[in-house]
């Protein structure tokens, strides 16, 4: 996994500043209004304002009292504003880097793209529309998001990625999308543009970045209506109690009730709660993952199954060369030497890699012709070989039946050793490319789909975690098992079809299965939507992208790592925060209660077991603690809880022991503090 984009620190001078401004801005009730525990807070915030305001004009009351109550009130509700707009500051610094990469560049827009003359002319990016074809060449950047459609070339993709290396991308297959705002390294390809200007993925990854279309999750949603639901219950005993006050003849004032309201309804996870679901996705863009749905996100925490795409996802897509076997009397080095020859214009990955392989294991260098002319004979659909003709030698090279073909045999009186190469790389789930010259059989290229490195680690991981991994592949059973056991996946779908991958999850989700899918090919696009998270490879096809709910910008298939742990980890800070916010309210009930109702009462002075000083400081103690722990806690909401692979159980009763029973102790430990402040500096 690449290094991701460096990550804004928790508390960014710059991000502080910005939330400070906004956490005001977002004051507005029409605003607020979207959080109906922070809104009520806020009108009750402005309603003992104006009470204070009266007792201050006219000189009755306790103006002292009830100004601090509305202060410690309007700085509850600026903390949760607050919370949030730290949240979205720090997404928003992470879309400034991508907004780096996005400007008006110049395109060389083809005036005949189907023609070979590459004539152009010089437009600005925000002039081309969705079908135009572009020609990008050595140090251009690609002005908008499409598929070559002619070409291979090196690219920088360090914009998107956080990656130096270049990466490949060429013609057909699954390779072939490309991202505006990425720079050509080498060579040259033509480019239909498949995005318009203003939506291309940079744009659509800032926005996301941003929180622009954050919406909430069914999870938050109904969170949302529980804490609702709690604030309505506890204003209509507030107004009860207030009834009841009367009745009994104590005197309660309005100030008092009202801090009695806000202490008791969930204002601490209701201020925290729209920052944990935007700091959720703000970790995933650290991981280089772009999640286009917080749903997804959630879903991610309770994935039981991860299916992934053979080529491109677990292997790097491309056959590469693995070996040269020689047949008796001819050494690996002229083998070698003689796929070296013949590979020298074969422009594609597998060519490259015979090159390397060639160069790298048997100390090889380019050929020098001299005054040689060679002949080269090109990779045709008819005769499936491709070779060199140099002087007298004449050296080909392609699939095994060709081969023969050439050399004027049959597979049944090829060598012994020849057939038995061919059939023990054909087992092996390997393609066994055939090499003559001159009519004579040298040896055979073993090619494979080579595994990604580290990938049965990454595997073993998941299973730890409980997520069985499932790879789906075109290719046939043989080949399928030997793939699926190097690469440590718990079971395989061989030639599978689009259909067959989507009947696949369709039948796990019947059974109650949550399905992660992870595919980079037009043809996972269907499963990539059916799934309850896709996961689609940046360097993936558009439709691959377009279907998934997530983009993984490194194309990392074992990425699903961080992000179920991402997941686990937004639901237990959701509920953690959630259980601590509801055993504060219940410590807040012992300082509270007695303070109004002592007077009358008596006999509730056994509840004061934190002996405050006096009624009103214990109130004013409470609403103080109510606003600071808000504060403390969005550290907390922004990182999230840790996760550690463990069981539901052993997860339960750690959370319950530090956010249940510590949530239920410290309010007596602050409130007390907050009272002896108080009683010292005489505020009460």
């Amino acid at each position: 996994m690449s290094n991701s984009p460096t990550a804004p620190a928790l508390f960014d001078r710059a991000i502080i500043l910005t939330a400070a401004r906004d956490a005001v801005l977002k004051l507005d009730p029409r605003k607020l209004a979207r959080n109906p525990v922070i809104f009520v807070t806020e009108v009750v915030a402005a309603l003992v304002t104006v009470l204070w305001l009266r007792e201050l004009i006219l000189g009755i009351g306790t103006p002292l009292f009830s100004g601090q109550i509305a202060a410690w009130l309007w700085f509850t509700v600026l903390f949760a504003t607050f919370a949030e707009a730290v949240a979205e500051g720090r997404g928003k610094a992470q879309a400034a880097s991508l907004r780096q990469s996005r400007s008006d560049v110049q395109a060389k827009l083809l005036l005949h793209p189907d023609a070979n003359d590459n004539l152009y002319e010089h437009v600005s990016a925000l002039q081309l529309g969705l079908g135009d074809v572009v020609l990008v060449e050595t140090g251009d950047v690609i002005p908008l998001d499409g598929e070559i459609i002619a070409g291979v070339a090196a690219i920088n993709e360090a914009a998107i990625t956080g990656e130096s290396a270049p990466v490949i991308r060429e013609a057909g297959g699954d390779r072939s999308a490309v991202t505006g705002g990425t720079t050509v390294l080498s060579d040259f390809i033509k480019v239909r543009i498949t995005a318009a200007p203003g939506s291309t993925f940079i744009d659509r990854m800032i926005a996301l970045v941003e929180g622009a279309e954050r919406q909430k999750t069914p999870n938050e949603l109904a969170l949302s209506v529980l804490l609702s639901g709690m604030t309505l219950i506890f204003l209509i005993a507030t107004v009860t109690l207030w009834g009841l006050a009367g009745y009994s003849g104590t005197a309660v004032s309005v100030v008092v009730l009202v801090a009695l309201l806000v202490t008791l309804i969930p204002t601490t996870i209701g201020g925290l709660l729209s920052a944990i679901g935007i700091a959720g996705m703000d970790r995933l863009i650290r991981f280089n993952v772009i999640a286009t749905s917080g749903r997804a996100v959630e879903a991610a925490g309770d994935v039981d199954t991860l299916l992934l795409d053979k080529t491109g996802t677990i292997t790097f897509g491309n056959r590469m060369a693995a070996d040269f076997v020689a047949l008796p009397g001819i050494t690996e080095t002229d083998l070698a030497a003689a796929v070296l020859l013949a590979s020298q214009s074969d422009d594609t990955p597998e060519g490259r890699s015979i090159v390397a392989l060639a160069k790298s294991e048997h100390g090889l260098s380019d050929p020098d012709f001299g005054a040689q002319t060679p002949v080269i004979i090109s990779f045709t659909a008819q005769t499936r070989m491709s070779g060199i003709d140099l002087g007298a030698r004449q050296i080909r090279k392609g699939a095994v039946d060709s081969v023969l073909h050439y050399a004027g045999l049959t597979m049944d009186r090829a060598p012994a050793e020849f057939r038995a190469a061919v059939d023990r790389i054909a087992r092996s789930g390997g393609t066994p490319l055939g090499v003559a010259e001159n009519g004579a059989l040298l040896g055979v290229i073993h090619l494979k789909d080579v595994i990604k490195p580290n990938i049965k680690e990454r595997f073993a991981a998941l299973r730890a975690m409980g997520i069985k991994t499932v790879m789906v592949t075109g290719d046939n059973k043989v080949t399928a098992a030997t793939i699926a056991s190097e690469a440590g996946v718990d079971d395989f779908l061989a030639e599978a079809t689009p259909e067959d991958k989507l009947a696949y999850i369709r039948r796990e989700q019947q059974g109650g299965r949550l399905i992660a899918m992870c595919g980079d090919g037009t043809n996972d696009a269907p499963a990539l939507a059916q799934a309850d998270v896709g996961v689609a490879m940046q360097t993936g096809t558009q439709a691959a992208r377009e279907a998934g709910n997530m983009v993984d910008l490194d194309s990392s298939p074992t990425k699903l790592i961080e992000i179920v742990e991402i997941g686990k980890q937004l639901l237990m800070t959701r509920g953690s925060l959630t259980t601590f916010s509801i055993a504060n309210d219940v410590a807040k009930y012992f300082a509270i209660l007695p303070a109004l109702f002592i007077a009358t009462y008596p006999e509730l002075s056994a509840l004061n077991i934190m002996h405050l000083g006096s009624p009103q400081s214990a109130i004013l103690s409470a609403v103080i603690f109510n606003a600071l722990i808000i504060v403390a806690l969005i550290p907390l909401a922004l990182k999230g809880v840790s996760y550690k692979a463990s069981g539901a159980a052993a997860l339960l009763r750690r959370n319950l022991l530090i956010y249940g029973l510590g949530g239920l102790l410290m309010p007596f430990v602050g409130i007390k503090i907050i009272d002896l402040l108080i009683n010292a500096l005489h505020l009460a």
